[in-house]
C-alpha cells in the first residue's frame, strides 16, 4: 500500500508559515487535476520524494531545509497564473510551474515582475524560455532536439517519406514540424502533412487519406498525446496503415503500454530509461519502497530531477541567496546528476541539455532503442507557432 503522508506532502498543505527555522519555500504551481495531470501528477510524486531524501539528510547543505507549498492549476493557463501570483505573494524564492508551455506561459508577466526563477516540470517547448525571458526554465528535452533524433534514426533506418500529423492548438503539438525539417536537411522527404484539434478523438479521415496513399509513406510522425494518441494510432492500423509510427513523450504512459496490438512497433522519444545499476534504476527501486508499486512513466524521475537542480542551484548559490541569486545559479548548472540523465543549463537559453531516449514498444513492453547524441549541425532553430 501507498505511504499515504510524506513529509513534503504534509508541509504542502500549509501556504504560509514553516515547519523549520531555515527552509527555501518552493512553489509548486502544477496540474493536478485536468488534462494535464496525467504528468504533473507523476512529476510531483517525484519531487516528494526528492525533497524527502534531501531533508531527511538535514537539508540542502546539512541545513537548509526545502518546503514545497502545491496549488493545483486544474490544467487551466487563467488558473495558472492565479496560483503564480499567489505562490509569489507568499514568498516563495523558487516556482514550478505545469508541463506544457502554454499554461506556463499565462505566468510570464509575474514571474518576470517578481524575478522569481520557474521552471516547467516538463513542457519541451524550446520557444518556453525565448518568450518567458530571463527567468524561465524548461526540465525536459527541447522538441527540436527529440525530433532532430527520431528523424536521423528513421532516415538510419530506410525511411526517406514522411507524413505529420500535428495541432496549432498548443506549443508542444507541433513537434513534427521539427521532425519535416530534420528530415529534409538529411535529404528525406515530406510526402503529406494533417492537422487535428485537441480533443479531437476521431481520426478516421487523416488514417484514410494515409491508408489511400500509393505508396503509404515509410514513416508517419505525430506529437499527440493523450487522450488524442490512443484513438489517432488504432485509427491509424484500422485503416491498414503500416508506417512505423514515432511519437513524442507525452505517450510515455501507462496507456501506452495498454493499447494492445495497435502500439506495437511504435517509437518515440523520452527523456530516460533504466539500465542496469544507472541513477533511474536506483530511483525506481526507490520509488517502489516509497509507494509500494513500480514507477510507471519516465515522469515520476523527471520530477526528482527538479529537487535536485534546486539543490545544486541552492548550494552553488548559498543558503542565503535571494530569488535572484538563485536564478543566476541555474543558469550556470553543469553536470548536475539526475534521476534521468547528467543536465546543463550553462550555456543555454534555459533549455537544458541533457540525453534523449528512442524507445520502441512491443507487446506491451517497453524496449531500449538508443540514447544517441543529436547533431547540433542539423537541429531547427526554435519556431514560434
Amino acid at each position: 500500500m501507498k505511504k499515504t503522508l510524506l513529509m513534503s506532502s504534509m508541509l504542502a498543505m500549509a501556504v504560509t508559515g514553516s515547519a523549520y527555522a531555515e527552509t527555501l519555500k518552493v512553489g509548486v504551481a502544477t496540474a493536478q487535476t485536468g488534462a494535464l495531470a496525467h504528468y504533473d501528477g507523476p512529476v510531483v510524486e517525484g519531487l516528494r520524494m526528492g525533497v524527502d531524501e534531501i531533508n531527511a539528510a538535514g537539508g540542502i547543505g546539512g541545513t537548509l531545509k526545502i518546503e514545497l507549498v502545491e496549488k493545483d492549476v486544474r490544467s487551466d493557463a487563467a488558473q495558472t497564473a492565479i496560483a503564480t501570483q499567489e505562490l509569489v505573494d507568499a514568498g516563495v524564492k523558487v516556482l514550478i510551474l505545469p508541463c506544457d508551455a502554454d499554461p506556463s506561459l499565462a505566468a510570464i508577466s509575474i514571474v518576470g515582475s517578481a524575478q522569481v526563477p520557474a521552471i516547467s516540470t516538463c513542457a519541451s517547448s524550446p520557444t518556453l524560455p525565448m518568450i518567458g525571458g530571463d527567468y524561465m526554465f524548461a526540465n525536459f528535452p527541447g522538441d527540436n532536439v527529440q525530433a532532430t533524433v527520431s528523424a536521423q534514426w528513421a532516415y538510419d533506418q530506410g525511411m526517406e517519406t514522411a507524413y505529420i500529423v500535428y495541432s496549432p492548438d498548443t506549443q508542444y503539438t507541433s513537434m513534427p514540424l521539427y521532425f519535416a525539417d530534420v528530415m529534409e536537411t538529411l535529404g528525406g522527404e515530406v510526402v503529406g502533412k494533417d492537422t487535428y484539434t485537441l480533443g479531437q478523438q476521431d481520426f478516421s479521415a487523416i488514417s484514410t487519406r494515409i491508408a489511400n496513399m500509393d505508396p503509404q509513406p515509410d514513416v508517419v510522425m505525430t506529437s499527440a498525446y493523450e487522450p488524442d494518441f490512443p484513438s489517432f494510432i488504432k485509427a491509424l492500423r484500422a485503416a491498414g496503415v503500416t508506417s512505423q509510427v514515432i511519437g513524442s513523450d507525452g505517450i510515455d504512459s501507462p496507456t501506452t503500454f495498454s493499447i494492445g496490438p495497435a502500439a506495437d512497433r511504435l517509437v518515440f522519444t523520452t527523456a530516460g530509461h533504466p539500465t542496469e545499476n544507472s541513477p533511474m534504476a536506483e530511483f525506481n527501486a526507490k520509488y517502489k519502497e516509497t509507494y509500494g508499486e513500480e514507477s510507471q512513466t519516465v515522469f515520476n524521475a523527471i520530477g526528482y530531477d527538479l529537487a535536485k537542480v534546486i539543490e545544486a542551484a541552492s548550494l552553488a548559490a548559498g543558503p542565503d541567496a535571494n530569488s535572484q541569486e538563485l536564478r543566476d545559479a541555474i543558469a550556470n548548472l553543469e553536470n548536475v546528476q539526475g534521476a534521468t540523465s547528467l543536465i546543463t543549463y550553462k550555456g543555454t537559453n534555459g533549455m537544458p541539455v541533457r540525453e534523449v531516449t528512442l524507445i520502441g514498444v512491443m507487446d506491451g513492453e517497453r524496449q531500449l532503442i538508443g540514447q544517441p547524441s543529436p547533431n547540433p549541425d542539423i537541429i531547427p532553430a526554435p519556431r514560434m507557432q
